[in-house]
């Protein structure tokens, strides 16, 4: 019997989009007051309306879907390997941590454990970044990014639409990427086919002005899955070209493909302890909030991201595929111009 697998898959991304829509408006219309912790406890969030934040809890059900869809796939040699069982465990206790942060309030401390322990799984289970010799440093390198992404996307997650449009664009290069390589029955096509259905499913009530959050359930979930994806499909890709026996194209695909989280992150971080404050106490102080103030409306900052998060995309795609010198250089100066922009934009004042 032969398989039609553009038609499975584009029907598993239609199921997802579906099910997350269906899903979101049940818990829109049923739990008003789910997902919202303190009602009284909105000076560091940018919209101060009480909303639920529960748009992770179908992240992670549409996950499962994806997931079982992946097991029962035709012809699947997956099985319960440990690579794709060490997904499940990881996302399942990325997904646990974020729901009690929003109903608990959890203390960072416990927070950081968890990823850093989310991170381990992540390694025994067969994802660690495995470019450079020293495999000690691999590991290191690892779970600061599993952390850092878990983190980063976290901290994006502070305007209407930003943390769901940059995922689903680094999502649809993923997909992309294992189409192009031949590996469209591959779990990373399949899982990504599956969040990015849940994604464009919630971002029908996320986008401004938005029904609903997704919460540090969302953001923890889809920070570890794309923690992953990174590492499977940027930090080990295959088919990147070495610069003079360094695996600097690879790290360029890292920067370009999570250009926008990594800007923001660095760019809060450093500034937040150069004012002598603490990196992990909120504020209105992100990228996207000096573009507010500089007068650009909450719909065209979102457009503003997807347009550059899409550009570096589009350029991370072309490296694997068309490498050159000229689109090389270009890169990093695409690379520096975005970080230079949205950086400087922090720190000069508005008259």
């Amino acid at each position: 019997m032969v398989f039609n697998y553009p038609i499975i898959f584009t029907s598993l991304f239609f199921l997802c989009f579906i099910f997350s829509l269906l899903i979101n408006y049940i818990l829109l219309r049923f739990a008003q007051t789910l997902g919202i912790r303190n009602k009284d406890d909105f000076q560091t969030r940018w919209n101060t309306n009480a909303k639920p934040a529960l748009g992770g809890i179908s992240f992670y059900l549409v996950f499962l879907f994806s997931f079982i869809f992946t097991l029962l796939l035709p012809h699947s040699n997956f099985g319960f390997n440990l690579q794709i069982v060490g997904i499940l465990l990881a996302a399942t206790l990325a997904f646990l941590m974020g729901l009690a942060d929003d109903a608990f309030n959890t203390q960072p401390l416990l927070k950081f454990l968890t990823q850093v322990f989310c991170a381990f799984i992540v390694i025994f289970s067969g994802h660690s970044v495995v470019i450079f010799q020293n495999q000690f440093v691999n590991y290191l390198i690892t779970i600061f990014w599993v952390v850092g992404i878990m983190n980063s996307i976290n901290m994006l997650d502070n305007m209407d639409g930003i943390t769901t449009i940059i995922c689903i664009v680094i999502g649809s290069f993923i997909v992309s990427l294992n189409i192009a390589l031949y590996n469209s029955d591959s779990y990373s096509t399949i899982l990504n086919l599956g969040v990015l259905g849940s994604l464009f499913g919630f971002l029908v009530y996320n986008f401004h002005p938005s029904k609903m959050f997704m919460g540090d359930t969302g953001s923890q979930f889809l920070g570890l899955f794309f923690a992953i994806m990174g590492i499977d499909n940027c930090w080990n890709n295959p088919n990147s070209h070495l610069i003079g026996g360094l695996p600097i194209i690879n790290i360029l695909l890292v920067l370009l493909v999570f250009l926008i989280p990594l800007t923001d992150t660095f760019t809060v971080v450093f500034n937040r302890i150069r004012k002598g404050k603490s990196p992990f106490i909120g504020g209105k102080d992100h990228t996207t909030h000096h573009l507010f103030f500089k007068g650009i409306t909450e719909k065209r900052i979102a457009i503003l991201f997807f347009i550059i998060s899409t550009i570096g995309a589009i350029l991370a795609y072309l490296l694997v595929f068309q490498f050159s010198y000229a689109l090389f250089y270009t890169s990093i100066f695409y690379i520096l111009l975005v970080f230079v922009s949205l950086y400087a934009n922090t720190v000069i004042k508005k008259k």
